[in-house]
């Protein structure tokens, strides 16, 4: 599953050596549990495409994981380059804007995002507000009036590479989401809540009892074990029960800095590690009696694999090896990541501030530890999920206002003409194009098209198709032929593997009339109170592919109150349907429009693409091709 560790999931699952198989298989039961949970929720979060619809699908895993009812998130990325966004789930548009007026200093969400990276708090609990002494007054009175009286919030970061190796446990640098933290209550169960294996020495596990074999020092004395102290204070492997014992009266002193030795029991053999399971004891091998604890700088003539020089900065220590299966001298570094096993990672940047989420209750309450180990592992995914549609949403913002920029910004006014027009854009951003030209002499001219291929490529071909067609318009605009033979000179000669479509029309002045030219594009098509047809142009090969011009123009004569309506190929194939079937429930969208509408070419434009293109999987913003609907009428 992305972004969760398997083996880090299971590793608190491993039974404890005095548990009882039930709960050993409770508590395994309930980590698959999880795990089922995790995988459903992050597939859930995986198929959002829209930063808006992420958060929402964040807050409501969330609130499922946390058992809470409400929440909110707020983006806001630490790079300062936006977007900015506050979500609310089972919060309306008042509510949320009445948590604004809350100072920022007061906010859990604030504490997050205004906090340095180095104390930055893992996560944020407030069990209950209404006992906080300190709390500013415009909090209470708004926690009051909204009806919750707890919260719980965390991060919303991108981890990366770089920070994974940061965040994992045992490493003692930058703790995931979830872990308890500056800022964090004082309740968090150590390693419990950072996703590590066992809660840490001396504090409850998941079912908030104290783990068998843990004292309240920070030791772990393991059925016979031999050197308490010995090992990993607090920074073992996840899991992996050297929280302060070495092997069991192997006289094995651990991975880390040696502590005083204390008299050993009988040899057990690795009894109660948690690695290896209880093991029954053996009956003592005959032969000398066991040997003493090792003296300085030898090695422990004990056959465990794990048995090694003493690492280097111990005391009495030389430098040898330290594993048979990790040859050499042990690596350098802080003696916590001289294991021999886990060499120390290297330094690696904080994870990438994106924005905060903060889960309400509705009255005093506490998330378990349990709880927040599995919100904060789910977090930790969503936030690199943010990061991948935050990266997207800043390209397509970019990409719409180059695209923006090579359209009209607004459409003029024409004496004697009113005009619509409606243009939807793919994710890819494609190279449709339209435009409304005043020409001289009261004139107007009308140009849709579309430049072949998608992305910035098609982006840019279309701004050149469209600034060539503008200049040949005002120059010869009453002859549309000549605007588009001169369309197809430009292209032949400057961009001779790129292939378009385009219609031109000019509407004399005065006149009600519009002479039309097209090349390789879709026919017009004339509604009114008594027809709807389409016109008949002469089929014309696209631009870049014509050998000599031979379409000549056509010429609409609408009648009053009928509009002609351009449009681009994309209109049809958003359909999903053939091409002929498309122009047919075309022609029926605008023969049924009611006459108010018909009068209106807004009215009309927005009328045709709803029964057109409702709602479904066809025309979505994810689709791949640009529309445009541009509508005239004459009234001159």
């Amino acid at each position: 599953m992305a972004g969760i560790e398997l083996q880090r999931l299971l590793r608190p699952a491993i039974a404890h050596p005095a548990e009882s198989p039930a709960a050993s298989y409770d508590r395994l039961s309930a980590w698959a549990g999880d795990l089922t949970a995790l995988h459903e929720l992050t597939g859930r979060l995986a198929r959002t495409t829209e930063l808006e619809q992420a958060l929402h699908e964040i807050l409501r895993a969330g609130a499922e994981l946390l058992g809470a009812r409400r929440g909110f998130a707020v983006l806001q990325p630490a790079d300062g380059r936006g977007p900015d966004a506050r979500v609310g789930y089972g919060i309306g548009a008042a509510e949320l804007g009445a948590m604004e007026t809350v100072p920022r200093a007061s906010t859990s969400y604030g504490r997050i995002l205004d906090a340095p990276a180095a104390t930055r708090p893992a996560d944020v609990c407030r069990p209950d507000l209404a006992a906080e002494p300190d709390l500013h007054p415009r909090h209470r009175d708004v926690a009051m009036r909204l009806g919750y009286g707890a919260g719980y919030a965390v991060p919303l970061a991108a981890t990366g590479a770089g920070a994974e190796a940061a965040t994992r446990p045992g490493t003692g640098a930058a703790r995931a989401p979830g872990a308890a933290g500056p800022g964090s209550d004082g309740g968090s169960a150590g390693g419990a809540a950072t996703g590590q294996g066992h809660p840490g020495p001396g504090q409850p596990d998941q079912r908030g009892m104290a783990q068998p074999g843990q004292t309240g020092t920070g030791q772990r004395t393991h059925p016979g074990a031999g050197h308490p102290g010995a090992g990993h204070p607090g920074a073992a492997h996840p899991g992996a029960g050297h929280a302060g014992a070495g092997h069991a009266g192997a006289g094995h002193a651990g991975y880390g800095p040696q502590g005083p030795a204390a008299p050993r029991p009988a040899q057990a053999d690795h009894a109660g590690h948690p690695d290896h399971g209880p093991a029954a004891p053996r009956p003592p091998a005959p032969g000398p009696p066991a040997p003493g604890p090792p003296a300085p700088g030898r090695p422990h003539p004990h056959p465990h694999p794990h048995a090694g020089q003493p690492l280097p900065g111990q005391p009495g220590g030389t430098p040898g090896p330290v594993h048979p299966e990790t040859p050499g001298p042990a690596p350098a570094g802080p003696a916590a990541y001289r294991t021999g096993t886990h060499p120390a990672p290297a330094a690696a940047a904080p994870p990438a501030l994106l924005g905060a989420v903060e889960w309400l209750y509705d009255g005093p309450a506490r998330p378990t530890d349990r709880q927040r180990r599995i919100a904060g592992l789910y977090t930790r995914h969503a936030g690199d999920h943010l990061a991948r549609l935050l990266d997207l949403t800043r390209a397509r913002t970019a990409a719409d206002g180059v695209r923006a920029a090579l359209l009209p910004a607004r459409l003029p006014r024409v004496p004697g003409a009113r005009v619509a027009v409606r243009h939807r854009t793919g994710p890819l951003g494609g190279g449709d194009f339209y435009d409304v030209l005043p020409l001289p002499d009261g004139a107007l001219g009308l140009a849709v098209g579309s430049a072949g291929g998608g992305g910035p490529a098609a982006v840019a071909a279309m701004g050149q198709l469209r600034a060539g067609l503008r200049a040949y318009a005002v120059m010869e605009g009453e002859d549309p032929v000549a605007v588009l033979s001169d369309l197809e000179l430009l292209m032949r000669l400057t961009e001779p593997g790129r292939r378009a479509t385009a219609l031109f029309a000019y509407a004399p002045p005065g006149r009600r009339s519009i002479v039309v030219a097209g090349a390789g594009h879709c026919p017009p098509l004339v509604t009114g109170p008594w027809r709807t047809e389409y016109a008949e142009t002469t089929l014309s090969a696209p631009l870049g592919m014509l050998t000599c011009w031979e379409a000549p123009s056509v010429t609409i004569d609408p009648a009053p109150g009928e509009t002609v309506l351009l449009y681009t190929d994309g209109l049809l194939h958003r359909t999903g349907r053939p091409t002929d079937q498309a122009m047919t429930r075309l022609h029926h969208a605008a023969a049924t429009a009611p006459a108010p509408v018909r009068d209106d070419p807004e009215a009309l434009t927005d009328h045709v693409l709803a029964r057109l293109l409702p709602a479904g999987p066809h025309n979505g913003a994810d689709h791949p091709e640009d529309v445009v609907l541009l509508a005239v009428q004459l009234t001159g």
